[in-house]
C-alpha cells in the first residue's frame, strides 16, 4: 500500500486539533508553520495505524531497558513509567539561536552570582541582596563559604533551566537546577528510543544531535582533574538504586564511560577522596554528584545522612577533588532570586536579561507581601523550607488557609509567590483516538561549562547549550517525576547532522585492564547476590512448578496424600503437625476437594503473590534490587531478560488458578536461563563475573543438598514420586534415563548428583567450578597462606572425595548407611554455609583494617596475655 501524505490525510490527522486564542507551536493564523509542514506530511504518510504501532514500539523499549521515575521499583504495585509521545517538540533554527543565547547568558549570571555569594559577597554588602534571602535558604551552606576563590575550582558546571513558551509566545524561565541537574539521561534515551521507532523521519530530519554535548560533558570533566594525572579518575556519585533517578545515573556513567558509585565506595583518607575496589584504594579526581548538597557530607553537613561520604567537604576545600556542581550551588535553586536576576544581570554583565523569569515575589519585602496578602489566590506560594512543595490558596480549606497566612506573617522571608503561568499549546499523539491533540509542555534544557574555560576565571568563562532537552505534559511548573508522557525535544539544523559517537580514536596510547580489579567492593558484592536471587529464583520455580504438577496429578478428594507434605516441606510451607488440625478445621468442607487438597493448593499458590522472602515476588524484589545495583555492567540484552523476568513475576497471580501459574512458572525459568546464558556470553570473565559464578553455585549447591537430604532421608512418604521430583527441579530427568534407563535407585541419583563431576547439575561439578572461581579472586591479605574462603572450599572438596561410597549402600534397608548419608550431607552443608560470608569478609567489608599509632611496652611477666606487636600475627 502507497504512503498517503496528501493535503486531506493532514487534516484528518489534525481533525480533532481545534484552533486556540493562545499561541500555538504548530498553526499561525490556521496555516502549519513552515518547520511543520514536512514532519506533517511525514506523520500523515505513516497514517494513524502504523502511528499507533511505532508507540506501543516505543512504550515497549523504554519498558525493556526499565526506563521509569519511581523511586520504589521494587514494590510492583509503584512502577510507574512514561510513555513518550512520538510526536517531538520542534523548535527551529531562528528561535533556538534567541533561546540559546538566553540560557547561556543565565548560566554565565548564575556563575558570576555563585562565586560573589561564596567569595566577596559584594551583592550583599551593596544591597543588591537581602542577607536574609540568602543566609536563611538551606542551599547556602556557611561550611563551604569564605573558601580560596581559586582559578582552576569553577563553582558552577553544569545548569538546567526549565522554560515554558506561555500563551502570548514568549519564552520564560521556570526555575533553575544547579545541585545535581536531571534529564540528559532520559533526553539521550527519549531521543534513541525515538529514532528506532521512527527511523526514517529520524534519519531525514535536519536536528541538531546531542552526543556532541555528552563529549563536552567529559572533556570539561577531564579538564578539572590534577594535570600531572594522566588518566583522570572520574566518577558518577548515586544515591543508589532507591532513588528517583537511579535509571538515568546507570545510563550515564555508561554512555560517558564512567564508573557508577555510592557513598559507601568512597572514602576520605588524609585529606583524598578514594574508590574501594577489589584491588585496593584508587584515587578519585572528579566527582559528578547526583546527590542534594545537604546529603553529600555527614561529617559536615546532615549528619543523618546515610549516602554521603564523610570528609568530602574539606577534601573539596583543599583541593583534592573536584565535585560538580560544587557544594553549596544549591542556593542558586532558591525560589525568590527570580525577582531579582533582571537587576543582577545589569549588575554583573552590564547586560539586560534575555530570558525573562515568571513574575516572582519575595514575601520578605514588605511592598510584595502586600500584594500577596490583598489576593493570595491569585498567586502560587512556595515555602523554602518545604522543597518541591507548592500552595494553591483558591484550593485550600479554611483552616490550611488560615496556617498559612499565619506563617506567612511571622516568617515572611521564608516565603516565594509567583504568578501562574498558562502554557502555548504544542502537538502530540494520542494512540487512543489515533489523532494529534493539544498539550502544555515545560521543557528542561542544560548548560555546560566550555572545557576550555574550566581554568579561567568567572569573567572570562562561557558556556554551551545542548541542543535539545527532556519536555513533559503538564501545567507550568509542574513535576517531571509526576507527568505521565514525556517529549523528545529537536533542534532543527540548516542541513541533516553527521552521526556523533562518544566512542572516538585515542590521541595516546590506552591502559589496558582486563582483571576487573577496578572494580568497586560493592559492586562485586551486588553480583555476589545476584548470582545467589537469581539462583534462588530459578530453584524456587523449578520447585513450585513440580510441586503444582504434582497438585493437579493428586486425587482431590483424597484426605491424605502421599506426596504433597514433603513438597510443601522443600518449599519451606508446609504448617506444623500441632497446627495443621487446626488449620484443616477452618476450611469449610467441599463436595470434590477434600481439606487437605484445599490447603496444600492455597498455600502453593500464595507463594506465586507472596512479596515475602518465599514468595516469587519477594525473591525477584531481591535480585532486581541487586541487578539495578549494577545496571551499567549488564548489557542490554541481559537487562531485557530481567525485564522479562519482572514482567513473568509481576503478572503471577492466585487468582488464575494452577495452570497458569504452571505456565507463568516455565516462563520464568527459560527468562532466568536467558539472564545468566548471556552474563557468560557478554561480561567479561573478570572478578565481576567470578562473583556472579560464585553466588549463583553456591546457592546451587545448597539447595541440591537439603533437596538430596529431604528426599533420601527426612521425607514422610520417600519414594519413586519424590525422587522424580528431585530430577525434574535439577533438570535431569533426561540425563538419568538415558544413563540408567527407567530404574531409580537412590544410589543411582547420589551418583548423578553428588559425585559426577561431569554433571552441571552435581555437587562434584559446583564444587570444583567454586573451587576455580575462588582460586583466582584478588588475595587482599598477599600471604602464602590459604584464606578462609579456600579452606572452606578444600573442606567441602574432600568430604566429597574421601566419603565413604560402600557406606552409602542399601538406603532404603540400611540405618547406618541412612547415618553416613546424613553426615555426609550436613558436613558439605556447614562449610558450604560458611562460605558466602568468608567471601563477604575477605572482599567486600567495608572495615579498614586498624593502624598501629603508638608503640606498645610489654611489661615483664605479661608474656601470656601480651599485645602482638608489629608485624606479628595473631
Amino acid at each position: 500500500m502507497q504512503a498517503d501524505s496528501s493535503p486531506d490525510s493532514v487534516k484528518a490527522l489534525l481533525r480533532d486539533y481545534a484552533g486556540s486564542q493562545s499561541f500555538d507551536e504548530l498553526f499561525d493564523e490556521g496555516r502549519p508553520r513552515a518547520h511543520w509542514q514536512h514532519l506533517l506530511s511525514e506523520y500523515a504518510a505513516l497514517g494513524p495505524e502504523i502511528l499507533v504501532q511505532r508507540s506501543d514500539e516505543a512504550q515497549s523499549r523504554l519498558h525493556e531497558n526499565g526506563v521509569t521515575f519511581n523511586p520504589y521499583e521494587d514494590d510492583p504495585g509503584q512502577l510507574r513509567s512514561w510513555r513518550l509521545d512520538c510526536v517531538p517538540w520542534v523548535i527551529n533554527t531562528q528561535e533556538w539561536a534567541s533561546l540559546e543565547q538566553g540560557l547561556q547568558q543565565r548560566s554565565r549570571l548564575l556563575a558570576h552570582l555563585l562565586d560573589d555569594l561564596y567569595g566577596e559577597r559584594r551583592l550583599i554588602r551593596e544591597g543588591w541582596l537581602p542577607p536574609e534571602l540568602v543566609y536563611t535558604h538551606p542551599g547556602f551552606l556557611f561550611s563551604a563559604a569564605d573558601s580560596p576563590s581559586l582559578i582552576e575550582r569553577p563553582l558552577l558546571i553544569f545548569h538546567g533551566t526549565d522554560v515554558v513558551r506561555d500563551e502570548a509566545g514568549q519564552w520564560q524561565a521556570l526555575a533553575d537546577w544547579t545541585q545535581s541537574p536531571s534529564g540528559v539521561g532520559y533526553a539521550l534515551e527519549n531521543r534513541i528510543t525515538l529514532s528506532r521507532a521512527l527511523p526514517g523521519l529520524y534519519r531525514d530530519a535536519p536536528l541538531q544531535r546531542l552526543a556532541g554535548f555528552l563529549q563536552a560533558q567529559h572533556r570539561c570533566l577531564a579538564s578539572l582533574a590534577p594535570k600531572q594525572r594522566d588518566q583522570a579518575n572520574i566518577v558518577l556519585l548515586t544515591p543508589g538504586p532507591g532513588s528517583a533517578g537511579y535509571f538515568e545515573h546507570a545510563w550515564l556513567a555508561n554512555y560517558m564511560n564512567i564508573p557508577l558509585v555510592e557513598g559507601d565506595d568512597l572514602l576520605v583518607r588524609e585529606g583524598q577522596v578514594s574508590v574501594r575496589t577489589l584491588g585496593g584504594l584508587d584515587k578519585v579526581d572528579v566527582i559528578l554528584r547526583q546527590i542534594n548538597d545537604p546529603w553529600c557530607d555527614p561529617l559536615e553537613l546532615r549528619p543523618d545522612s546515610l549516602l554521603g561520604v564523610p570528609g568530602l567537604l574539606q577534601a573539596a576545600r583543599n583541593g583534592e577533588v573536584h565535585i560538580v556542581n560544587a557544594l553549596g550551588a544549591g542556593v542558586l535553586e532558591h525560589p525568590a532570586l527570580m525577582a531579582f536576576l533582571p537587576q543582577l544581570c545589569e549588575r554583573l554583565l552590564g547586560e539586560s536579561l534575555r530570558l525573562p523569569c515568571r513574575e516572582t515575589l519575595w514575601c520578605g519585602d514588605d511592598a510584595s507581601l502586600k500584594r500577596v496578602r490583598q489576593a493570595p489566590e491569585e498567586w502560587v506560594i512556595k515555602d523554602i523550607t518545604k522543597p518541591g512543595k507548592v500552595f494553591h490558596v483558591d484550593q485550600m480549606g479554611l483552616e490550611p488557609a488560615r496556617h498559612l497566612r499565619m506563617d506567612l506573617d511571622a516568617r515572611p522571608h521564608l516565603f516565594t509567590a509567583q504568578r501562574p503561568l498558562k502554557a502555548a499549546t504544542t502537538p502530540g499523539f494520542s494512540p487512543q483516538t489515533g489523532l494529534f491533540e493539544k498539550q502544555q509542555v515545560s521543557m528542561r534544557f542544560f548548560s555546560l561549562l566550555e572545557p576550555d574555560d574550566c581554568q579561567r576565571p568567572v569573567t572570562e568563562q562561557h558556556y554551551r547549550t545542548m541542543p535539545g532537552g527532556v519536555a513533559w505534559v503538564g501545567e507550568p511548573g509542574s513535576a517531571l517525576m509526576k507527568s505521565p508522557v514525556v517529549k523528545d525535544i529537536w533542534v532543527l539544523a540548516p542541513v541533516p547532522q553527521p552521526h556523533i559517537s562518544m566512542l572516538r580514536q585515542a590521541g595516546g596510547p590506552i591502559l589496558f585492564t582486563r582483571d576487573g580489579k577496578d572494580l568497586p567492593c560493592r559492586v562485586a558484592e551486588s553480583l555476589f547476590w545476584l548470582g545467589r536471587y537469581g539462583e534462588r529464583l530459578d530453584i524456587r520455580a523449578r520447585l513450585l512448578r513440580e510441586s503444582l504438577s504434582k497438585l493437579l496429578q493428586e486425587d482431590p478428594q483424597t484426605e491424605t496424600s502421599s506426596l504433597l507434605p514433603d513438597l510443601l516441606t522443600a518449599l519451606g510451607i508446609a504448617p506444623e503437625e500441632k497446627k495443621l488440625a487446626a488449620a484443616l478445621q477452618d476450611i469449610a468442607e467441599h463436595p470434590r476437594f477434600s481439606r487437605y487438597h484445599v490447603l496444600a493448593r492455597d498455600r502453593l499458590l500464595n507463594l506465586l503473590s507472596d512479596q515475602g522472602q518465599g514468595g516469587m515476588p519477594g525473591i525477584f524484589a531481591s535480585f532486581q534490587r541487586n541487578s539495578r545495583a549494577v545496571r551499567d555492567h549488564l548489557g542490554d540484552d541481559s537487562w531485557r531478560a530481567i525485564s522479562k523476568v519482572r514482567q513473568r513475576c509481576n503478572a503471577m497471580s492466585r487468582s488464575k488458578g494452577v495452570v497458569a501459574g504452571q505456565r507463568e512458572l516455565e516462563a520464568v525459568v527459560l527468562d532466568l536461563a536467558a539472564f545468566f546464558s548471556l552474563c557468560n556470553e557478554t561480561m567479561p570473565h573478570h572478578y565481576g563475573w567470578r562473583f556472579l559464578d560464585i553466588g549463583r553455585f553456591i546457592e546451587r549447591v545448597l539447595a541440591t543438598l537439603e533437596l538430596l537430604k529431604l528426599a533420601l532421608l527426612t521425607a514422610r512418604q520417600p519414594g519413586v514420586a519424590l525422587w522424580e521430583v528431585v530430577l525434574a527441579t535439577t533438570d535431569n530427568f533426561t540425563v538419568y534415563r538415558r544413563r540408567f534407563r527407567s530404574q531409580l535407585h537412590p544410589s543411582a541419583i547420589l551418583d548423578l548428583l553428588l559425585f559426577d563431576e561431569t554433571n552441571p547439575r552435581s555437587v562434584g561439578y559446583m564444587l570444583k567450578r567454586i573451587g576455580r572461581q575462588v582460586a583466582r579472586l584478588p588475595d587482599q591479605d598477599n600471604t602464602s597462606y590459604r584464606n578462609q574462603e579456600n579452606r572452606l572450599i578444600i573442606e567441602a572438596s574432600s568430604t566429597l572425595h574421601l566419603a565413604d561410597i560402600d557406606s552409602l549402600a542399601g538406603l532404603e534397608n540400611s540405618e547406618s548407611a541412612r547415618e553416613a548419608l546424613n553426615d555426609l550431607l550436613d558436613r558439605l552443608i556447614a562449610p558450604m554455609s560458611a562460605l558466602s560470608n568468608a567471601v563477604s569478609h575477605s572482599h567486600f567489608s567495608h572495615v579498614e583494617a586498624p593502624r598501629q599509632l603508638v608503640t606498645m611496652q610489654i611489661s615483664p611477666g605479661l608474656d601470656d596475655g601480651r599485645v602482638p606487636g608489629r608485624g606479628e600475627r595473631r
